[in-house]
This record gives C-alpha cells, sequence and structure tokens, in this order.
C-alpha cells in the first residue's frame, strides 16, 4: 500500500495504526477486520469452571463479554492473564501437549471491522524473515500458528511431513506471509515503512479531538534503469489516528556489554554476522576459538554452528549451568536434544583453573587446551566458562574472562559473538518510550523492564493520551502462543469503546 493515499493532509483521523507487523500485528489486523470468536455449540473445556463461564453467554463473541471475569481461577506460563486465556481457548491443555478441539468457531462479521493499518518494515511476518533459516523453532508448530488457519494443514499443503513437533523460522516466516494473504489482510498492511516519530496532536480550534500522528519514511520502487535495474526511494508520511498500537517486538538493537574494547572489529553482536563470516571462509577448524557470550539459545545456536564447522569453541556466561533460570533446564530433554546437547557440553566440560598457579590471571593457547578440560571430552574443541564475565577485549584479540571470585583467564579468539539478549527500537517515540516502562528510570527491555499496560485492555499507563496499546514482547510476551492475548484484549477494548464511546474517550 502507498501511503501517500493515506496522507494526513486531508484531515481524515484513521481509528487504528499498528507499528509492526510480526505476528502481534497480523493476529490483531485479523480480529479488527471482522472476525469474532464465539463458544462453538457443542463447543466444551478441559476446565469446568471456564466452560461454565463461557455457556452463560453464548450468544456473545470474547470481544464483548467480560475479560477479567473469564480469567479468573486460570493459571498457565504467561503472567499475562487475558494471554492464559486466550491460549487455553486456543490450545486447550496445550502445556501437555494434548490437541484437545478448541471449544472456539470464528464469525465473520463486516461489521465488526475497524479500519486500520499496518505499518512494518518489511514483508508480514516482521523479524521471522530475518531469522536463522534452518535451526528449528523453540514453540511446537502449533504454537505459532494464528487463528484461522491450521499450520499444520498449510504445511500439508507444501508436502511437508509434519507431526506435532517444531517447524523452521523459514517455514513460519512464509506461514505468516500466506496467512496476510489468505485471511483477505493485504490492503490493512503498508510494509517498507520506517516510523521516526509518534506524538500527541493536541485539540484544534475547528473543535477536532486530539489524536496521534505517526511519520515516517516508505522505501517503494521508484524508475527502472536501462539495465533493467530499479531505483528505490524513500517517500515521506504522516497520519493522524485515535488509536496506536506499538507491536514492534526486541529483535532491533542487540544488547551490549559495555566493556572495553567492545567497538573492536573482531567483537559480532548477532548471529547474522557470524554466519556472514562463515561464508566468508573465516572460521574454520584451523581458525582460532570463537568465544560465544551469552547462555540463551541463540547463543546456542551459535556454539552447534561453530561445532558442525569443527571450530573451537570459548563459552562463557554469568550463570552457574545448574541455574534453573538457565533456559536448558527449563526444557524437555526429548523435544529439544540439539539444547540438550549444548547444556551438556556446557556442565561436562567447564574450564577449570590449575590450582598450582599462583597468580590471579591464567592464559590460554589458541584452542581449550587439555589441561582446562576434564578427563574425557565427549565433545573436543568446546570449554566452558560458567559465572564468568567479559572484563575487556583487546586488539590482539585476546579476551579478558573474570569469574565471580575474580580470578581472571585471558583467552586467544578469532571472533567474540556477544549474544546476551536485544532491546527493542522505540526511537519514534520521546527517551526512546523509557518513560513508558514499569520502572521509568531504565530502558525497555522485554525481561527486566517491559511497557506497563493494563493486563485487560493492553492500554499503555503512562501514555501521554488515551489510545495507546502496546503487545507482544514490548509487554513481556515472547512466545507466539501467549500474545495472541495482547490482541484479544486491545480489540475487546476497541469494540467496547466504539460501542460505547468514541475511540479517542479515554
Amino acid at each position: 500500500m502507498d501511503l501517500q493515499d493515506k496522507e494526513s493532509s486531508s484531515g481524515e483521523v484513521l481509528p487504528v495504526v499498528i507499528i509492526g507487523n510480526g505476528p502481534s500485528g497480523i493476529c490483531l489486523s485479523y480480529l479488527l477486520s471482522g472476525y469474532a470468536p464465539y463458544l462453538s455449540p457443542e463447543g466444551r473445556h478441559p476446565n469446568p469452571l471456564l466452560s461454565r463461564k463461557l455457556a452463560e453467554r453464548p450468544q456473545l463473541s470474547l470481544l464483548e463479554q467480560d475479560l477479567e471475569y473469564l480469567c479468573e481461577g486460570l493459571e498457565g506460563r504467561s503472567s499475562n492473564p487475558v494471554a492464559v486465556l486466550f491460549d487455553s481457548l486456543l490450545l486447550p491443555d496445550g502445556d501437555f501437549g494434548l490437541d484437545h478441539t478448541s471449544p472456539l468457531e470464528w464469525r465473520y462479521e463486516p461489521e465488526r471491522a475497524v479500519p486500520h493499518l499496518v505499518l512494518g518494515k518489511g514483508p508480514p511476518g516482521g523479524a521471522w524473515h530475518a531469522m536463522e533459516g534452518s535451526m528449528l523453532t523453540l514453540s511446537l508448530a502449533n504454537w505459532m500458528e494464528l487463528p484461522g488457519l491450521k499450520l499444520k494443514d498449510w504445511m500439508r499443503e507444501k508436502r511437508r511431513n509434519v507431526r506435532n513437533d517444531r517447524a523452521t523460522p523459514t517455514e513460519i516466516a512464509s506461514y505468516y506471509q500466506h496467512y496476510v494473504s489468505q485471511m483477505s489482510l493485504e490492503q490493512n498492511f503498508a510494509c517498507g515503512t520506517t516510523v521516526t516519530t509518534v506524538t500527541r496532536e493536541p485539540a484544534k480550534a475547528d473543535g477536532s479531538a486530539p489524536c496521534w500522528r505517526v511519520s515516517g519514511l516508505q522505501r517503494r520502487e521508484a524508475e527502472v534503469l536501462e539495465d533493467g535495474c530499479s531505483v528505490t526511494e524513500e517517500v515521506p508520511f504522516s497520519l493522524l489516528a485515535h488509536s496506536v498500537v506499538l507491536a514492534t517486538g526486541t529483535h532491533d538493537v542487540p544488547a551490549r556489554l559495555g566493556v572495553e574494547g567492545e567497538e573492536l572489529p573482531f567483537v559480532v553482536h548477532s548471529f547474522w554476522e557470524l554466519e556472514a563470516a562463515i561464508s566468508r571462509g573465516e572460521l574454520d577448524q584451523s581458525s582460532d576459538p570463537l568465544l560465544v557470550v551469552g547462555a540463551g539459545l541463540t547463543a546456542a545456536d551459535a556454539v552447534l554452528a561453530a561445532h558442525h564447522l569443527n571450530t573451537s569453541v570459548f563459552h562463557a556466561f554469568r550463570r552457574s549451568v545448574s541455574d534453573p533460570g538457565l533456559i536448558f533446564n527449563q526444557l524437555p530433554k526429548l523435544l529439544y536434544p540439539e539444547y540438550h546437547k549444548v547444556h551438556q557440553m556446557m556442565t561436562q566440560q567447564q574450564h577449570r583453573p590449575a590450582p598450582q598457579t599462583p597468580e590471579p590471571v591464567q592464559s590460554l593457547g589458541s584452542s581449550p587446551s587439555s589441561s582446562s578440560h576434564p578427563p574425557s571430552s565427549s565433545y573436543p574443541g568446546y570449554l566452558s566458562f560458567p559465572c564468568h564475565r567479559v572484563a575487556a577485549f583487546r586488539p590482539d584479540r585476546k579476551c579478558v574472562l573474570e569469574s565471580d571470585s575474580g580470578h581472571q583467564t585471558v583467552v586467544q579468539v578469532s571472533k567474540a559473538l556477544v549474544l546476551i539478549g536485544a532491546h527493542p527500537n522505540l526511537s519514534f517515540l520521546q527517551d526512546n518510550g523509557r518513560s513508558l516502562g514499569i520502572n521509568p528510570e531504565e530502558p525497555i527491555s522485554c525481561r527486566r523492564n517491559p511497557i506497563d499496560v493494563d493486563p485487560f485492555t493492553n492500554r499503555v499507563l503512562a501514555a501521554d493520551g488515551p489510545g495507546l496499546y502496546a503487545m507482544g514482547p514490548l509487554v513481556g510476551e515472547n512466545f507466539v502462543r501467549f500474545l495472541k492475548g495482547g490482541a484479544l484484549a486491545i480489540a475487546g477494548d476497541l469494540s467496547k469503546r466504539r460501542r460505547g464511546a468514541p475511540l479517542l474517550d479515554s
């Protein structure tokens, strides 16, 4: 969609603008396009209390019901109550690996549709298009699906044999893009857009009410040259909206250590930079070791990638291998064998300082030495450094690792890959949206400081005015199965306000 056709010079105010076209934005667009979930006539839920509540008003869609009342007494793996409710209705007893039929049915009611726009930098699917293509997703395949289109059915059409297991990011990205087309949502999506500012517009002298202004740039094809190549240009746009939904995700800005030497060229901060180095032939079995910093799943993917190349790996992370907060200690071994393998490596092949060395600093050579390994190594060329932090990177490609006890180890590396999470890019908000967080003194972070929202409407509590919402990773929901609850909360609130009051009212 060309946003110049939507320019606000005419004074038109859109009901809703959604910033972010990943699964959060796609799911909300589906609900705002007139699709409503109802209890089906034969629908039953394994939770008798919830089943009884749903049966009290079966003529009403979930969008019209009291979500707080329906959420009472429910427990699940999300801290957001509507996320637990919607997940329980879409995937009853999904935590137990059971494939119960959902008690919901979806009805298309075009009179419910709320005009809206979904803005995204790339194609529908958001960050899934940039993820490593061959690794399996953490979630089960059916946990990744969106309402109205079974992922298994879609994948069978692609002639892939699917059990109740995991899919690859490439498959998931393709599914989300197909979903937008299959559900006829394309007219609501404006791709190639970068939002630069979101501001509150005051009331005008002509009596028009306050609203939000969303401005930015849209990338589009300009002209085709004689050699057949096309030239792209960025065209500014400016939109007015009664409500704005922040659905940008949190994969935009890699987190940094903030230590000396982190800007050196051999220190990188994304898995894609590792892939680029591999494709350039910079890492192989003859290379100095790769230092991986971090203990999340992306760090594990990097360890596996290097292991497949027979490249030695030093692996440093802050937690103990037995820490219950470590993601590997939360994953079933049978379902995630590749991550269990990495956790085994982290546990069995830990660096042990030489006890006879009185100096506070120990140097390791260009490969994980036998003296640093336990007597038998199942995975040669790998050495973990639990409870360690990076103290400094040096220009000669030496890295100083420091344990909790203060003992330092200097390692020689070819590259250092820092994978300690990411922050959302909210540069279009004042002070990067810091004032909207649970702790306004800290930057917005999915895990440590999500945006503070009402749990049953997802309204941003510290917004400059009414009509600002947030969903997905920005409010602490990292998994697709749970971010759909944010879409339900927002669509339900917009529906109730539309019936009872103008969207611009608080």
